[in-house]
């Protein structure tokens, strides 16, 4: 059996196709999310990450006919979240804790790229930035990010009632 990866090398390798079939580490990729909605990641290095998409308003469209900023919303939060993975440690997580976007030209159909890079890299908090480009390179969206490490305890997440606290598990 292959070794446990970081997160780097796992994506690294996935990327570069040599990822072995059993290879594992402590974070889930592809994510559910990128799966549904097409995600591709096109790059990575520590603190950084290139997601692509094919956004169509036919498939991803809004009432006006362009593509849902919602969309861009999860790309950018996407790209930052597999950005900050390449600096998460053994046993650690981590969650976003806000994400503002600005939306700078519709959308009809188009190759989406959005690149995240680490802002400013801290024990308890992390800050992105990420531009999503569309075809010709035009900056479609800016977004910038917030992430908070999670570590011990916390870090396990709530999946099961039995990790729940008392008061959260049972209801009156």
């Amino acid at each position: 059996m292959t070794a446990k990866l970081t997160a780097l090398e796992f994506l690294q390798r996935q990327i570069d196709g040599t990822l072995p079939a059993d290879a594992s580490c402590d974070l889930k990729y592809p994510t559910a999310i990128s799966q549904l909605l097409g995600f591709r990641i096109a790059s990575i290095d520590k603190g950084y990450a290139c997601l692509e998409m094919d956004a169509d308003a036919a498939i991803h469209g809004n009432q006006q006919g362009t593509v849902h900023g919602g969309l861009l919303s999860e790309l950018a939060d996407a790209a930052i979240g597999t950005a900050h993975s390449t600096l998460v440690e053994e046993g650690e997580s981590f969650t976003s804790i806000d994400l503002r976007i600005n939306f700078f030209r519709p959308v009809w159909k188009s190759m989406l790229t959005a690149t995240a890079r680490a802002v400013r890299q801290g024990r308890t908090i992390s800050h992105y930035q990420c531009e999503i480009v569309g075809d010709g390179a035009k900056l479609v969206a800016l977004a910038s990010g917030t992430i908070m490490p999670l570590r011990d305890s916390a870090a396990k997440g709530w999946g099961h009632s039995a990790d729940l606290p008392p008061t959260i598990r049972t209801r009156p």
